[in-house]
Parts: C-alpha cells; sequence; structure tokens
C-alpha cells in the first residue's frame, strides 16, 4: 500500500511519499515512489506513484527513457511545452502501459491499476498540479481543491482538511505533512519510512530541496511525540458526557 500527497501552496509546492510496498510480519519490500527531472532554469517536474509496482516502474521507465533517446522517439516529457502538455503525455504513457499489460485477458485491468501525483513547471507557464487516474486522464489542483492524496489516504486527510491555508510558509506545510504521514503510519502497517519529502519553490526552475526522512528522524520523532500528547490534551480538555 502507499500513502503520497501533493499539496500546491502560493509560494510552491510540497510533495510526500511513502516506500512501502509490501507488508507483513515477515514481508515488507521498499521502493522509492517520487520521481523527479529538472532542466535547471527551464522546468521541473516531480511525480508520485501509487498503485501496482510493475505498472509505475514502467510508466516511469518509459518516460525516463524517452528523456535520453534519440530525437525519434517521442514524446518527452522534457520537450513538452507546458505542464498540462506533461500531463497529458503521462497520462498516454499510463493508459498504455495497462492497455499492453491487459491484452492477454487474463486479467482485469484492476490489477495493473496505477494512479499518480504530478505536479512542476515550465518555463513560461504558471506552476500547475494534476492527478492522474489509471484510464489516463486527469484533474488539475485548484483554490477549492488545493492538495491530492494518493492510497490510503484517509487517516492522514482530516489534518491537511483542518489545518491547510494557501499562505502557509514551507516550514509550516512541511510540519503539516509530518501531522499527516504520522497519523497514517500508526494507523495502516501498510504504509511505512522512510517518506521522501521534496520543496519546490514557485518560479525557482530548479531541483529544489529533498529529505529522506528516518523514523529515527528527531524532528519526526518531536512532531509524532507531540501531536500524541496535543490530541490527549484536546481529548481530555473537552467536557465529559453528562447522562439526562
Amino acid at each position: 500500500m502507499t500513502y503520497c500527497v501533493g499539496l500546491r501552496l502560493n509560494r510552491g509546492m510540497i510533495f510526500m511519499s511513502d516506500t512501502r510496498t509490501n507488508a507483513g510480519v515477515d514481508n515488507i519490500s521498499t521502493f522509492r515512489k517520487m520521481y523527479t527531472w529538472c532542466k535547471p532554469g527551464n522546468r521541473l517536474i516531480t511525480l508520485l506513484s501509487a498503485g501496482n509496482l510493475a505498472t509505475t516502474q514502467t510508466v516511469v521507465s518509459m518516460l525516463e527513457e524517452h528523456t535520453k533517446a534519440a530525437h525519434d522517439r517521442h514524446p518527452d516529457i522534457m520537450e513538452a511545452p507546458s505542464m498540462f502538455e506533461v500531463a497529458r503525455l503521462v497520462g498516454e504513457t499510463v493508459r498504455d502501459v495497462i492497455k499492453t499489460a491487459t491484452d492477454g485477458g487474463l486479467q482485469s485491468e484492476s490489477t495493473f491499476s496505477a494512479t499518480f501525483i504530478l505536479g512542476g513547471q515550465v518555463e513560461g507557464g504558471a506552476m500547475r498540479m494534476f492527478l492522474i487516474y489509471p484510464e489516463g486522464n486527469f484533474i488539475e489542483a485548484t483554490e477549492d481543491n488545493p492538495f491530492f492524496q494518493i492510497g490510503e489516504h484517509k487517516y492522514g486527510k482530516p489534518i491537511l482538511v483542518r489545518a491547510y491555508d494557501p499562505e502557509m510558509s514551507f516550514e509550516m506545510a512541511t510540519k503539516l505533512l509530518y501531522v499527516s504521514f504520522d497519523s497514517t503510519l500508526k494507523s495502516n502497517l501498510s504504509v511505512g519510512v522512510p517518506p521522501y519529502m521534496k520543496i519546490y519553490e514557485r518560479d525557482s526552475l530548479t531541483k529544489g530541496y529533498e529529505k529522506r526522512i528516518q523514523a529515527s528522524d528527531p524532528y519526526y520523532r518531536k512532531i509524532s511525540d507531540g501531536w500524541s500528547d496535543a490530541l490527549r490534551a484536546a481529548f481530555n480538555s473537552l467536557p465529559d458526557f453528562e447522562r439526562d
């Protein structure tokens, strides 16, 4: 299982993804689910993945091969004129990979399903973020819907809905995502550390800040313990129920 989130702020975007692919008493695997392509001064593209591992890795590999291959291999996300076109190319790749995997007819498309969060900026265009579905279609983040989650998102969503502010700093947004991830990690074994985090500053067109967060990370431990203490204190401060 997976938990990935992309958060759009007025000053930029922040992404976080876990690395757990299988969970069980003796069956745990770790794979990176955040990928970045950057041409400094021209574009920054970040892709987060959830779903069938073979599908997501094939999609990313195809996108990567097209950026490195000869000029006769198109489309290429590093040459697309806008983030909308990048989203369209990623969507087409997702659809084609799933269709190829199911052409044998032995399994349904849902077996190979994968969903992606795409965010970034191309020179001359606005910073944009998209949620790309297995069918290849997509929607864009807006002021009314400023963040996307994929994978096991129900545990980490309440804090995002309650605390998000488009004017918040990257430091505040990082704290918000730490809490969102900690709530998910404590509620579902199939989501695991170490998560990856990425911060992109609007109009910078650079790779930005990246961090791999270990379970022993001092700030993560402080947020995890502090949030648990704060929730207990808030609960205890509420009035007790009185029977009629």
